[in-house]
């Protein structure tokens, strides 16, 4: 079975082709960065445009690279949310009208659950059950994850999301957009042991977060600080460093809870390095993580869960469509 994968959450348009016999066979993604680089974040509006441009070139792109055409589709899958609702109506429209046009089924996807699922593309890939850590510009969760459509949410951010506290901090210093990566490559400098940051939530159980405050707390240090470029370097290692040891305390935790030996981590924060040398040191625990190249939103994890959705699920989905801005990973269909 091939089935073709639509990402259009955000600022990326994202185009895959997954063969269940022979694996991810083409894949194209477009970046809107420069095209909101202007106004420092997204600009939903521009986004959807954006989308409506590139979707139809890419999945022509993703068909010659495969050496395929149309008509070898056998399912559509399509991020129908959480998202930029715009966005999504973009990729959902355009998911749904081949689908139709092709006589083929469209499969409605849940944008986290193709990152949860994205390790699985790798050559070793874990087996079900694990824990899995996602990490986003708009998502920090802890999923115990049973198996494809089974998932428990352990905990989750009561306010901002990592990536996007990585992002708000980055701005405060000045940086480019994106921040994330910026702040990254900016900590590289910064040195260790001159600012001790809060780990947020750690002194207290459960495994929700909260890194709110360690934004306002980022702030303030620099407020207070010579504000020279050592002094923005040595706040971007600090913060970094107090948000990847919470995140590894709640991974912990949740291990030991739940009793697993396997995490999966996924989303665009999981391509920091500094998080992934943290977590490799944890011990007794295999960590799995998707390739750099997808980390941030692309099609392949979307082709990927509608592939393992449509092996795993009976019920068939109707010709009506609806996409959805806020889709909590526990309100999905049951299998």
């Amino acid at each position: 079975m091939r089935v073709l994968g639509i990402e259009s959450s955000c600022d990326e348009t994202g185009i895959a082709l997954y063969d269940t016999e022979r694996g991810l066979v083409a894949h194209a993604l477009y970046s809107q960065v420069k095209l909101h680089a202007e106004y420092g974040g997204v600009v939903p509006e521009l986004a959807s445009r954006d989308h409506i441009r590139k979707t139809l070139p890419l999945i022509e792109q993703a068909l010659n690279n495969a050496q395929l055409k149309r008509c070898d589709i056998d399912a559509v899958a399509y991020t129908a949310g959480p998202g930029l609702v715009g966005a999504l109506l973009v990729g959902a429209s355009i998911g749904k009208s081949i689908a139709w046009a092709l006589g083929v089924p469209a499969l409605a996807i849940n944008h986290m659950e193709g990152h949860l699922l994205s390790p699985l593309l790798e050559d070793q890939a874990p087996d079900f059950p694990f824990i899995s850590l996602l990490v986003s510009g708009g998502h920090t969760l802890l999923v115990d994850v049973q198996g494809v459509g089974q998932y428990e949410l352990l905990g989750e951010s009561i306010d901002d999301a990592v990536g996007e506290a990585f992002d708000k901090t980055a701005k405060m210093l000045g940086l480019s957009y994106p921040g994330g990566p910026a702040l990254a490559a900016l900590a590289e400098k910064g040195r260790p042991d001159i600012y001790s940051f809060p780990r947020p939530m750690t002194n207290r159980p459960g495994l929700d977060f909260s890194f709110s405050g360690l934004k306002t707390f980022s702030m303030n240090t620099w407020l207070n600080s010579g504000q020279s470029a050592q002094d923005k370097a040595d706040i971007a290692l600090a913060f970094q460093t107090a948000a990847v040891e919470t995140l590894a305390i709640k991974c912990t935790r949740a291990l030991k809870q739940v009793g697993r030996n396997k995490l999966v981590v996924a989303g665009g924060v999981s391509a920091n390095i500094a998080l992934r040398q943290r977590l490799d040191a944890l011990k007794g625990i295999t960590v799995y993580y998707p390739r750099p190249a997808f980390c941030s939103d692309n099609g392949a994890m979307i082709a990927f869960a509608g592939a393992m959705r449509k092996a795993a699920f009976s019920k068939q989905q109707t010709s009506n469509f609806s996409v959805r801005p806020r889709w909590p990973l526990d309100q999905l269909d049951p299998p």
